[in-house]
């Protein structure tokens, strides 16, 4: 380039090193590499961002072969020469692909090349060879991608089903352990609504919970069951949280569920072996309870078989036998009532208050003895419920005789309160006495367990309160601190007025 034209396309006054400075800056402000290749594949010209990058000295460039200037391994895998020459021959511009220089002693760069013609008068007269860095765009690739892959790896080696939805529940991915614990493959499931795939009476609250779902953090977890591939339910405890772009909206959400299985085997296991455990005890407590009355009535039989006796002493020992048998019996009616499965047909409505009353003074002259206090408080109106009377009175009795036995020590008060609370009834008892130990207190409703000295007690008014109140549709429950005393209190639904 040696002349500029003027605007009726005339030659110009030449100005030719205004032309070349022109050109050159043109050149090096490019922020590509460029070289400028004629048909003989010499390089004509190259930009200061090549020679930056190259590390070669511009006075070395000029006239150089294209193979001179690149390594030849990289010369060879871009195939540069033909992709020049046909860019001779066809006039065509050449999108190329990524490539990799390394200049002697510094570190690789990524370049992406293209191959552009300079036609003049309808001849191709050089070729311009653009490289663009794209080096930091592959490292933060890389970056991205090895992120990408350590969280996949690290969702795949997950032991927990992780799925993640979008906006409206359509799950989007699926990892291994999903697949693993319901059968479900990932495309079986893709597109599919996560509430679709709960056993159908949990499908209502997975929708809520995906629908509730809260802005910030997590929903609490909450067990729901997932029909498997195969049709059987497996218990799931399932967290979710919102998932966002980086604008901050929400675009759908991440589901992890753990899989219940064997944890309720543990449990079941557990449970088994605490009731062989109070099994244990109940046998104990039954050979304990029942043999005592055995041996008495088995020394008076034996008297009664030796030489005759006197009426006097043969009336005494039938009056032992009569009385353990009694108390045997008595073990063993208590011990059917507490075991009883199905729960009586209570049909009677009653008012529960003067039921209370009865059972205070039934107790009340023993109470007196043991220098206890009694303090109740009653609603004004009546109370009424739905069961059966004497074995809501026993219940009552026996709630005040536990109290009064854990005063033995030390006299103090018993408070009963009747509380009227919606639709349910709540009898109170409370007393000032020692207490239970935390290690004592899930024992407390288990047959013959006491911590009465032997003789005082079989350990059963618990247990058959318990059994009363499960029969009666109502709940029994107890709060204890050791030296400071005991509050169990009875829930009952109440009849309406």
């Amino acid at each position: 380039m040696t002349a500029l034209l003027n605007g009726l396309g005339e030659p110009a006054i030449a100005l030719p090193d205004r032309s070349d400075k022109l050109y050159k800056m043109l050149l090096d402000s490019i922020p590509s590499s460029a070289l400028l290749v004629d048909s003989q594949l010499r390089v004509v010209s190259a930009n200061r961002n090549f020679f930056l990058k190259s590390r070669i000295q511009e006075s070395n460039i000029a006239g150089q072969r294209l193979e001179e200037v690149f390594p030849p391994i990289l010369y060879q895998h871009m195939n540069l020469k033909q992709r020049v020459v046909e860019v001779f021959q066809t006039g065509e511009a050449l999108n190329g692909e990524r490539m990799v220089y390394r200049a002697s002693g510094h570190t690789a760069r990524y370049y992406y090349y293209r191959l552009i013609p300079f036609n003049w008068k309808g001849r191709i007269e050089n070729v311009l060879l653009l490289m663009e860095d794209v080096t930091e765009m592959v490292r933060l690739g890389e970056e991205a991608n090895r992120a990408v892959r350590h969280l996949a790896s690290v969702v795949e080696s997950a032991n927990d089903l992780v799925t993640s939805t979008d906006v409206h529940g359509r799950i989007v991915s699926w990892n291994t352990a999903a697949s693993q614990i319901t059968g479900y493959s990932q495309h079986e499931v893709l597109q599919t609504r996560l509430p679709d795939l709960c056993e159908e009476a949990s499908r209502p609250l997975m929708a809520r919970m995906l629908e509730s779902l809260p802005d910030q953090g997590r929903t609490e977890p909450i067990e729901l069951d997932f029909t498997s591939r195969d049709g059987h339910l497996i218990p799931i405890s399932w967290v979710c949280s919102p998932m966002r772009d980086d604008a901050g909206k929400r675009v759908g959400m991440v589901a992890v569920g753990r899989d219940l299985t064997e944890r309720r085997k543990l449990e079941a296991q557990l449970l088994q072996s605490e009731k062989l455990a109070a099994l244990g005890v109940m046998a104990g407590g039954i050979a304990h309870e029942v043999r005592n009355p055995l041996a008495v009535v088995s020394c008076a039989a034996q008297m009664l078989l030796e030489d005759p006796l006197s009426p006097q002493v043969q009336f005494q020992c039938a009056e032992k036998i009569y009385r353990c048998v009694q108390r045997a019996s008595g073990i063993i009616e208590s011990l059917l009532r507490f075991a009883r499965s199905s729960n009586p047909d209570i049909q009677e409505t009653l008012d529960f208050i003067p039921l209370v009353m009865d059972a205070v003074h039934l107790v009340a002259d023993q109470l007196r003895l043991s220098r206890i206090e009694l303090t109740t408080h009653f609603p004004a109106g009546p109370a009424p419920v739905q069961g059966i009377p004497d074995l809501l009175r026993q219940v009552v009795t026996n709630l005040l005789l536990n109290a009064a036995h854990a005063m033995e020590d030390a006299p103090g008060v018993i408070n009963l309160d009747v509380v009227l609370n919606g639709p349910n009834l709540a009898l109170r008892v409370a007393d000032s006495g020692r207490g239970i130990s935390k290690n004592n207190l899930p024992k407390v409703f288990d047959p013959f367990f006491t911590t009465m000295p032997a003789g005082k007690g079989t350990g059963l008014g618990l247990s058959i309160c318990y059994a009363i109140v499960q029969q009666h549709k109502g709940r029994i429950e107890i709060h204890s601190q050791e030296n400071v005393g005991t509050s169990v209190t009875v829930i009952l639904p109440r009849e309406p007025l």
